[in-house]
């Protein structure tokens, strides 16, 4: 699992990658514009429905602004995620290729491009399961905010077990004649998982996840199957 995670961590320097890397963050960072300003709009009218309109009393307004941007903060954190796996889809094959290339040519040779099409089917589906799968997790989330860290450990759970199947699927998909659907075990995707959305959590960091996911998948799918 480190091994893969240290082979991962070298090819962020091939410029291959770092195109790639350079372009899915763009795309991530412009849908993320998008969504933050309809989310802020969305709140404050929201707030103003639920009795903070201007009229209600004085200085509503900026109490609705600050709530908004609360709001607008919180829910970016907890989307990041899905955003940028999301837009990690439509370069997902040619991270998966870039790694093949340099470390396993004989897979490389094997595998079959899926077009943009099934990326874009298989990143929609993998966008809305997250989504469900954290929201039915934001009530124990929120209960758990007294604790301090329970809300965050609630998260990271759900997206481990998700990002290891999500990223698992990545690779897989380009070699199921050769290597079957699931080619990891649970423990092994759900490890995998697991070290992939701590680093989302952390600033900075979490712009490279996506891509330290999809390249450590690769080893560990073919290392094993190799």
């Amino acid at each position: 699992m480190l091994r893969a995670l240290f082979l991962a961590l070298r090819q962020l320097a091939d410029p291959r990658v770092i195109g790639l890397l350079l372009k899915s963050v763009g795309f991530a960072l412009v849908a993320f514009v998008v969504l933050g300003t309809a989310g802020w709009f969305a709140f404050d009218w929201a707030l103003a429905y639920a009795g903070f309109a201007d009229e209600s009393f004085a200085g509503a307004g900026g109490v609705r602004g600050a709530l908004s941007i609360i709001g607008v903060v919180i829910a970016a954190w907890l989307l990041w995620r899905i955003v940028a796996m999301a837009a990690l889809q439509f370069f997902a094959d040619d991270v998966v290729k870039a790694v093949e290339a340099k470390f396993y040519p004989a897979q490389a040779a094997q595998a079959r491009d899926l077009g943009p099409a099934r990326e874009l089917r298989r990143g929609m589906k993998g966008a809305g399961r997250a989504l469900l799968f954290n929201l039915l997790a934001l009530p124990v989330a929120l209960v758990l905010l007294v604790t301090g860290v329970g809300t965050a450990a609630v998260f990271w759970l759900v997206n481990a077990v998700l990002l290891g199947r999500e990223l698992m699927e990545m690779v897989a998909a380009r070699h199921e004649r050769e290597i079957g659907a699931s080619p990891l075990g649970g423990g092994e995707r759900f490890a995998m998982g697991g070290i992939i959305s701590a680093l989302f959590i952390v600033p900075g960091v979490n712009f490279l996840a996506p891509f330290l996911g999809a390249a450590m998948a690769t080893h560990l799918v073919h290392g094993k199957t190799a």
